[in-house]
């Protein structure tokens, strides 16, 4: 669930959906510690890819200032009901007065999920920060599985050509983001 960045405390590393109510968002951002400059309040917008290399490598990196009030921090929320991918599309409208709120999807359910953000659930646990590195496939013993890297190991595939390390895991245990 998005939640304004003006209301969290500790912004470092959250990801963030920037934009402006009516003309559209953009995720798959990270925050640097909010900084003032004079009276206005901003945050450091940073491309996660740029982020996990930035850490990983102990490197500085540009980040835009983005004013406060047109940053929102995606936290974890309830969902009232469970997506289904059938939904009809009234059903989807959403109001663009702030970034909408995305309910995760069975990977069973869904559709080219290479590359999409990832949840694994085991007995009740949540694994998060996860991409899939390939579509839902049958391996050698017949199960039904995806590959999924971190996110630091698919963003170090795009910077330096590494291929990832990857873990096998059945999709009856994923949720696309």
């Amino acid at each position: 669930m998005p939640v304004a960045a003006a209301s969290v405390e500790d912004l470092r590393g959250r990801r963030l959906i920037v934009g402006f109510p009516g003309a559209g968002w953009r995720g798959d951002l990270r925050a640097d510690d909010r900084i003032v400059q004079g009276s206005r309040t901003y945050v450091p917008a940073i491309p996660e890819q740029e982020w996990y290399r930035a850490e990983s490598e102990q490197i500085e990196v540009f980040a835009p200032l983005v004013p406060v009030e047109r940053v929102w921090v995606e936290t974890l929320g309830r969902a009232e009901t469970t997506a289904t991918a059938h939904r009809d599309v009234i059903s989807r409208l959403v109001s663009l007065d702030a970034p909408a709120t995305r309910v995760p999807l069975p990977a069973v359910d869904g559709d080219a999920i290479s590359g999409r953000r990832i949840i694994q659930v085991v007995d009740g646990v949540e694994r998060r920060d996860l991409r899939a590195v390939t579509e839902v496939h049958t391996n050698a013993d017949g199960d039904i599985c995806v590959r999924l890297a971190t996110e630091l190991e698919w963003y170090r595939w795009a910077w330096s050509g590494q291929a990832p390390k990857t873990l096998e895991v059945p999709v009856h245990l994923l949720w696309i983001e």
